[in-house]
Protein backbone atom coordinates (compact mmCIF):
# COMPACT_ATOMS: atom_id res chain seq x y z
CA UNK A 1 0.00 0.00 0.00
CA UNK A 2 3.00 2.31 0.42
CA UNK A 3 3.17 3.31 -3.23
CA UNK A 4 -0.26 4.93 -3.00
CA UNK A 5 -0.97 8.49 -1.93
CA UNK A 6 -2.26 8.29 1.67
CA UNK A 7 -4.34 11.44 1.07
CA UNK A 8 -7.45 11.09 -1.11
CA UNK A 9 -9.76 13.69 -2.60
CA UNK A 10 -13.48 14.04 -2.07
CA UNK A 11 -13.98 13.10 -5.72
CA UNK A 12 -12.10 9.85 -5.12
CA UNK A 13 -14.30 9.05 -2.14
CA UNK A 14 -17.45 9.85 -4.11
CA UNK A 15 -16.34 7.31 -6.71
CA UNK A 16 -15.62 4.61 -4.09
CA UNK A 17 -18.15 5.26 -1.32
CA UNK A 18 -20.30 2.28 -2.31
CA UNK A 19 -17.40 -0.21 -2.37
CA UNK A 20 -18.23 -3.10 -0.02
CA UNK A 21 -14.75 -3.19 1.49
CA UNK A 22 -14.62 0.54 2.30
CA UNK A 23 -15.03 1.85 5.84
CA UNK A 24 -15.25 5.57 6.62
CA UNK A 25 -14.30 7.07 9.98
CA UNK A 26 -15.12 10.49 11.41
CA UNK A 27 -12.19 11.21 13.74
CA UNK A 28 -13.01 14.84 14.57
CA UNK A 29 -11.40 16.04 17.80
CA UNK A 30 -11.12 19.46 19.41
CA UNK A 31 -8.67 20.29 22.21
CA UNK A 32 -10.50 21.33 25.37
CA UNK A 33 -9.14 24.86 25.05
CA UNK A 34 -10.86 25.15 21.64
CA UNK A 35 -14.28 23.57 22.17
CA UNK A 36 -16.32 22.05 24.96
CA UNK A 37 -16.33 18.33 25.66
CA UNK A 38 -18.63 16.39 23.35
CA UNK A 39 -18.56 18.99 20.55
CA UNK A 40 -17.02 16.59 18.04
CA UNK A 41 -19.51 13.80 18.65
CA UNK A 42 -22.39 16.27 18.60
CA UNK A 43 -21.25 17.42 15.16
CA UNK A 44 -21.09 13.79 14.02
CA UNK A 45 -24.62 13.20 15.29
CA UNK A 46 -25.84 16.19 13.29
CA UNK A 47 -24.12 15.34 9.99
CA UNK A 48 -21.55 12.82 8.81
CA UNK A 49 -20.55 11.03 5.62
CA UNK A 50 -22.97 8.16 5.00
CA UNK A 51 -21.82 4.97 6.70
CA UNK A 52 -19.14 6.70 8.75
CA UNK A 53 -18.45 5.57 12.30
CA UNK A 54 -17.12 7.93 14.98
CA UNK A 55 -13.79 7.56 16.79
CA UNK A 56 -12.94 9.78 19.75
CA UNK A 57 -9.19 9.74 20.41
CA UNK A 58 -9.89 10.77 24.00
CA UNK A 59 -11.52 7.37 24.39
CA UNK A 60 -9.05 5.42 22.26
CA UNK A 61 -5.97 5.68 24.48
CA UNK A 62 -4.08 3.89 27.24
CA UNK A 63 -6.38 4.13 30.30
CA UNK A 64 -3.43 3.53 32.62
CA UNK A 65 -1.46 6.56 31.41
CA UNK A 66 -1.83 10.09 32.81
CA UNK A 67 -0.70 11.49 29.46
CA UNK A 68 -3.35 12.84 27.06
CA UNK A 69 -3.08 10.48 24.09
CA UNK A 70 -0.97 7.39 24.57
CA UNK A 71 -1.44 4.44 22.24
CA UNK A 72 -3.67 1.78 23.80
CA UNK A 73 -2.75 -1.88 23.90
CA UNK A 74 -3.22 -3.99 20.81
CA UNK A 75 -6.00 -5.88 22.59
CA UNK A 76 -7.95 -2.71 23.39
CA UNK A 77 -7.42 -1.23 19.94
CA UNK A 78 -8.46 -4.43 18.16
CA UNK A 79 -11.57 -4.75 20.30
CA UNK A 80 -12.62 -1.19 19.53
CA UNK A 81 -12.06 -1.64 15.77
CA UNK A 82 -14.02 -4.89 15.75
CA UNK A 83 -17.01 -3.21 17.38
CA UNK A 84 -16.88 -0.43 14.80
CA UNK A 85 -16.90 -2.96 11.96
CA UNK A 86 -13.33 -2.18 10.90
CA UNK A 87 -11.15 -5.18 10.28
CA UNK A 88 -8.93 -7.25 8.07
CA UNK A 89 -9.45 -6.63 4.36
CA UNK A 90 -11.06 -3.22 4.78
CA UNK A 91 -9.93 -0.05 3.09
CA UNK A 92 -10.34 2.77 5.59
CA UNK A 93 -10.79 6.47 4.87
CA UNK A 94 -10.52 8.79 7.86
CA UNK A 95 -11.75 12.39 7.88
CA UNK A 96 -12.45 15.16 10.34
CA UNK A 97 -13.87 18.68 10.60
CA UNK A 98 -10.82 20.35 12.13
CA UNK A 99 -7.92 20.52 9.69
CA UNK A 100 -6.59 16.97 10.12
CA UNK A 101 -7.16 17.00 13.92
CA UNK A 102 -7.29 14.06 14.46
CA UNK A 103 -7.80 12.16 11.21
CA UNK A 104 -4.03 11.94 10.76
CA UNK A 105 -3.69 10.59 14.30
CA UNK A 106 -6.19 7.78 13.63
CA UNK A 107 -4.49 7.09 10.27
CA UNK A 108 -1.18 6.71 12.14
CA UNK A 109 -2.70 4.57 14.92
CA UNK A 110 -4.14 2.13 12.39
CA UNK A 111 -0.74 1.87 10.71
CA UNK A 112 1.00 1.29 14.05
CA UNK A 113 -1.42 -1.58 14.56
CA UNK A 114 -0.46 -3.03 11.19
CA UNK A 115 -3.41 -1.86 9.08
CA UNK A 116 -1.76 -0.20 6.08
CA UNK A 117 -4.80 0.16 3.82
CA UNK A 118 -5.84 3.48 5.34
CA UNK A 119 -6.08 6.97 3.83
CA UNK A 120 -7.14 10.44 4.92
CA UNK A 121 -9.75 12.58 3.16
CA UNK A 122 -8.18 15.86 2.07
CA UNK A 123 -10.25 18.78 3.31
CA UNK A 124 -12.44 16.63 5.52
CA UNK A 125 -16.21 16.96 5.68
CA UNK A 126 -16.18 20.43 4.11
CA UNK A 127 -14.50 19.09 0.97
CA UNK A 128 -16.97 16.20 0.83
CA UNK A 129 -19.98 18.53 0.98
CA UNK A 130 -18.41 20.95 -1.52
CA UNK A 131 -17.97 18.05 -3.96
CA UNK A 132 -21.66 17.23 -3.73
CA UNK A 133 -21.45 14.45 -1.15
CA UNK A 134 -24.51 13.71 0.95
CA UNK A 135 -24.56 13.56 4.74
CA UNK A 136 -26.70 11.67 7.22
CA UNK A 137 -27.47 11.99 10.91
CA UNK A 138 -28.00 8.34 11.78
CA UNK A 139 -25.04 6.14 12.83
CA UNK A 140 -24.58 2.94 10.81
CA UNK A 141 -25.38 -0.48 12.22
CA UNK A 142 -21.81 -1.78 12.17
CA UNK A 143 -21.33 -5.52 11.77
CA UNK A 144 -18.45 -6.74 13.92
CA UNK A 145 -15.37 -7.71 11.92
CA UNK A 146 -12.13 -9.39 12.97
CA UNK A 147 -9.16 -7.04 13.32
CA UNK A 148 -5.69 -8.56 13.51
CA UNK A 149 -3.17 -6.24 15.18
CA UNK A 150 0.43 -6.53 14.03
CA UNK A 151 2.19 -3.80 15.96
CA UNK A 152 4.82 -1.80 14.07
CA UNK A 153 7.11 -0.58 16.82
CA UNK A 154 9.20 1.37 14.30
CA UNK A 155 6.41 3.92 13.86
CA UNK A 156 6.12 4.84 17.54
CA UNK A 157 8.85 6.23 19.77
CA UNK A 158 9.07 6.42 23.55
CA UNK A 159 10.86 8.95 25.72
CA UNK A 160 14.03 6.88 26.07
CA UNK A 161 14.36 6.53 22.30
CA UNK A 162 13.77 10.24 21.77
CA UNK A 163 16.29 11.18 24.47
CA UNK A 164 18.87 8.95 22.79
CA UNK A 165 18.11 10.44 19.38
CA UNK A 166 18.38 13.95 20.84
CA UNK A 167 21.77 13.25 22.39
CA UNK A 168 23.18 11.45 19.37
CA UNK A 169 21.60 13.67 16.68
CA UNK A 170 21.02 10.52 14.63
CA UNK A 171 17.44 11.45 13.68
CA UNK A 172 15.52 14.52 12.66
CA UNK A 173 13.23 15.36 15.58
CA UNK A 174 10.58 17.62 14.06
CA UNK A 175 8.19 19.58 16.27
CA UNK A 176 4.71 20.30 14.87
CA UNK A 177 3.67 22.87 17.51
CA UNK A 178 3.36 26.57 16.64
CA UNK A 179 6.74 28.27 16.48
CA UNK A 180 6.18 30.44 19.56
CA UNK A 181 5.72 27.40 21.77
CA UNK A 182 8.85 25.84 20.25
CA UNK A 183 11.01 28.91 20.90
CA UNK A 184 9.57 29.48 24.37
CA UNK A 185 8.06 32.84 23.45
CA UNK A 186 4.46 31.60 23.78
CA UNK A 187 2.87 29.72 26.65
CA UNK A 188 1.74 26.13 26.37
CA UNK A 189 -2.04 25.59 26.40
CA UNK A 190 -1.45 23.09 29.20
CA UNK A 191 -0.58 25.55 32.00
CA UNK A 192 1.49 23.09 34.02
CA UNK A 193 4.06 22.76 31.22
CA UNK A 194 6.86 25.15 30.25
CA UNK A 195 7.30 26.01 26.60
CA UNK A 196 10.49 25.33 24.66
CA UNK A 197 11.70 22.29 22.74
CA UNK A 198 13.66 19.06 22.85
CA UNK A 199 17.35 19.79 22.31
CA UNK A 200 18.37 19.20 18.71
CA UNK A 201 14.82 19.33 17.39
CA UNK A 202 13.59 21.55 14.58
CA UNK A 203 10.39 23.52 14.22
CA UNK A 204 7.87 22.75 11.48
CA UNK A 205 4.36 23.81 12.55
CA UNK A 206 1.82 21.42 11.13
CA UNK A 207 0.00 24.38 9.57
CA UNK A 208 2.92 24.69 7.14
CA UNK A 209 1.83 21.53 5.30
CA UNK A 210 -1.77 22.72 4.88
CA UNK A 211 -3.30 25.35 2.63
CA UNK A 212 -5.73 28.06 3.71
CA UNK A 213 -8.68 25.69 3.28
CA UNK A 214 -7.41 22.95 5.61
CA UNK A 215 -6.22 20.74 2.77
CA UNK A 216 -2.81 19.12 2.69
CA UNK A 217 -0.46 20.54 0.09
CA UNK A 218 0.40 18.55 -3.03
CA UNK A 219 3.52 16.40 -3.12
CA UNK A 220 5.61 18.82 -5.12
CA UNK A 221 4.79 21.65 -2.71
CA UNK A 222 5.47 19.50 0.37
CA UNK A 223 8.92 18.28 -0.67
CA UNK A 224 10.84 21.56 -0.13
CA UNK A 225 8.98 22.23 3.12
CA UNK A 226 9.74 18.82 4.59
CA UNK A 227 13.38 18.74 3.49
CA UNK A 228 15.69 15.78 4.00
CA UNK A 229 13.92 12.41 4.04
CA UNK A 230 17.07 10.28 4.02
CA UNK A 231 17.57 10.60 7.80
CA UNK A 232 15.26 8.79 10.28
CA UNK A 233 12.40 11.08 11.24
CA UNK A 234 10.65 11.45 14.59
CA UNK A 235 7.64 13.77 14.69
CA UNK A 236 6.59 15.35 17.97
CA UNK A 237 4.08 17.97 19.14
CA UNK A 238 2.04 18.67 22.27
CA UNK A 239 0.38 15.31 22.80
CA UNK A 240 0.96 13.24 19.66
CA UNK A 241 -1.88 14.61 17.53
CA UNK A 242 -0.45 17.26 15.19
CA UNK A 243 2.78 15.22 15.00
CA UNK A 244 0.77 12.68 13.03
CA UNK A 245 -0.12 15.41 10.51
CA UNK A 246 3.60 15.74 9.77
CA UNK A 247 3.96 11.95 9.58
CA UNK A 248 1.14 11.94 7.02
CA UNK A 249 2.84 14.69 5.03
CA UNK A 250 6.08 12.71 4.96
CA UNK A 251 4.14 9.66 3.79
CA UNK A 252 2.62 11.75 1.03
CA UNK A 253 6.10 12.44 -0.37
CA UNK A 254 6.99 8.74 -0.08
CA UNK A 255 8.54 8.56 3.41
CA UNK A 256 6.10 6.19 5.09
CA UNK A 257 8.43 5.35 7.98
CA UNK A 258 8.32 8.70 9.82
CA UNK A 259 7.68 7.86 13.47
CA UNK A 260 5.70 9.75 16.12
CA UNK A 261 6.86 10.40 19.67
CA UNK A 262 3.64 9.38 21.38
CA UNK A 263 4.17 11.18 24.69
CA UNK A 264 5.46 14.30 22.92
CA UNK A 265 5.89 17.57 24.83
CA UNK A 266 3.30 16.57 27.44
CA UNK A 267 5.64 13.82 28.57
CA UNK A 268 9.02 15.44 27.92
CA UNK A 269 8.31 18.74 29.69
CA UNK A 270 6.49 17.16 32.64
CA UNK A 271 9.86 15.94 34.00
CA UNK A 272 11.97 18.88 35.17
CA UNK A 273 15.08 16.72 34.83
CA UNK A 274 14.68 16.65 31.06
CA UNK A 275 16.65 19.33 29.19
CA UNK A 276 14.59 22.06 27.54
CA UNK A 277 15.98 24.43 24.93
CA UNK A 278 14.49 27.77 23.99
CA UNK A 279 14.95 30.00 20.99
CA UNK A 280 15.35 28.90 17.40
CA UNK A 281 16.60 25.40 16.61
Amino acid sequence: MQDRDPVVSADWLLDHIEAPDLRVVDATWFPDWVASAGSAEKGYDEAHIPGAVFIDIDQLKDPESSLPHMMPSAVMFSSRMRRLGIGDGNRVVVYDRNGFFASARVWWMLRVMGHDDVMVLNGGLDAWVAAGGATEDVPPAAAERHFTARVRSDLIKNIQQVAAASAATTSRIIDARPKGRFTGESAEPRPDLPSGHIPGSESLPHSAVLDGFGRMLARDALAPILGDTGTPIICTCGSGVSAAVLALAFARVGSFDAAVYDGSWSEWASDSARPVDKGAA
